[in-house]
């Protein structure tokens, strides 16, 4: 496939008087949304969830590493001023549910913004007008076909312009299988599997109290719930916690001298502490083959230290982190990495075995583009299975991207982020580095 000319300005293309699409109404589209506005660009924004940024809203009890400061996007800081806002306790780190109310509902709620929002309006295809993706003759010029279903489900087609991919990878966790597949007998046992970072000590916590519950996954959101559930066994002893991992170690929750996210840096040593006090049991070098149920409870079956081994549990939490749903991309032409499933000029740069958030290089249109000419992934969705995303590098993504649509070639093309010193991070809600 031909890479698109990303020298020639978008606004030559005959398309400029529709819309940009943006699909998800997360931090990164309401991000994109403030650009587009501030540069007059129509534009509007599907979300599939009952308001905008639900994906937040869901693990909303969760508190972030990053300070505040670090989690405003600055164009939308600009639009907020205007009313009067201004962001509380910039240094410190808040909870989601607190960004949620302090900055991403007021956000959504702007004038410029608001209007534009499409709830309960799931994206389930994107195509050019008129084309498949094996069609080339006039397909830089076809408008984009986003397919949507609405509120009421009804099946529409809406024309764009462009679109932007901000739907992140809440919604489509990695497997509990080791082989990525998906896990042997998960049907059986699919009503006590549950999502990453669920409220441990509030709304979920009849899911888990009295019960043998097992945390599946070595990354910062099973670190996040494993506190919790340590915490819950001290108000109730029948409850027993088990962390499961595939590694002979746990070393992305593990603390690090070097990192500047001192939230981060503390969860590790507290998980290490909790393993120290037999708070948490800790299982590793398992790899899941297959669950199933008996009389017993569910069991995990899998191969540890060479043998077929069982793990008994009453609950399992599926915190092995997220993947990219690719599907309603089907008709588009995409370059994507083989491996990391990100857009291949991004994907040396946020390769994991050698980057950690802050050592991620600022990127823009250049790093996302693909051979489909207008479209771009964008925030947590760009990064594919890679666990290194900060939402400060998505605001610049989708600055520069912007500025490309918008046709100003110097903006899009001068990237600049200057990013905390991190260590390992792993894969959480939203992104480790959140």
């Amino acid at each position: 496939m031909t890479l698109i000319d990303l020298t020639r300005p978008s606004s030559e293309a005959p398309t400029t008087a529709l819309p940009v699409a943006i699909i998800g109404a997360g931090p990164i589209g309401l991000a994109a949304a403030a650009h587009l506005a501030e540069r007059g660009i129509p534009f509007v924004v599907f979300e599939s969830g009952a308001d905008a940024v639900a994906s937040v809203r869901a693990w909303g009890h969760t508190r972030l590493f990053s300070p505040r400061k670090h989690l405003v996007d600055p164009a939308a800081a600009r639009l907020l001023a205007e009313t009067g806002w201004t962001l509380p306790a910039p240094e410190r780190a808040p909870t989601g549910a607190e960004l949620v109310r302090e900055y991403l509902e007021p956000l959504a709620g702007l004038d410029a913004i608001a209007p534009q929002i499409r709830t309960h309006t799931p994206v389930i295809g994107v195509s050019r007008e008129g084309m498949d993706r094996t069609r080339t003759r006039g397909r830089a010029q076809a408008p984009f076909a986003v397919r949507i279903r609405t509120a009421e489900g009804a099946i529409e087609e809406v024309a764009a312009r462009a679109v932007l991919d901000a739907s992140g990878t809440y919604l489509s966790p990695n497997s509990l299988a080791s082989n990525g597949l998906e896990l042997l007998g998960l049907a059986e046992v699919a009503a006590d599997v549950v999502p990453a970072l669920p409220d441990v000590m509030g709304r979920d916590r009849p899911t888990f109290a009295g019960r043998r519950v097992t945390v599946v996954g070595a990354g910062h959101s099973a670190a996040n719930t494993l506190l919790a559930l340590a915490e819950l066994a001290r108000t109730d002893p029948e409850t027993t916690v088990t962390w499961l991992i595939r590694n002979a170690r746990a070393t992305r929750v593990s603390s690090s001298p070097g990192d500047e996210l001192a939230d981060r840096a503390r969860l590790g040593s507290r998980v290490e502490a909790a393993l120290e006090r037999g708070e948490v049991a800790l299982v590793d070098g398992f790899e899941i083959v297959r669950a199933h149920r008996s009389d017993q409870g569910v069991e995990l079956v899998g191969h540890r230290a060479g043998e077929l081994v069982t793990h008994v549990t009453d609950v399992v939490v599926n915190a092995t982190g997220f993947r990219p749903d690719l599907s309603i991309l089907r008709e588009l032409r995409l370059e994507l990495d083989d491996i990391v499933e990100a857009p291949r000029r991004l994907a040396p740069l946020i390769d994991p075995n050698v980057h950690s958030c802050g050592t991620v290089e600022p990127h823009g249109y250049r790093e996302l583009a693909h051979p489909e000419p207008g479209f771009f992934i964008v925030g947590m969705k760009s990064y594919g299975r890679a666990p290194t995303f900060l939402l400060a590098t998505g605001y610049e993504q989708v600055r520069s991207v912007v500025a490309w649509i918008a046709g100003d070639a110097d903006a899009a093309a001068s990237v600049r982020l200057v990013l905390p010193a991190t260590g390992v991070c792993s894969t959480d809600a939203g992104g480790c580095c959140t």
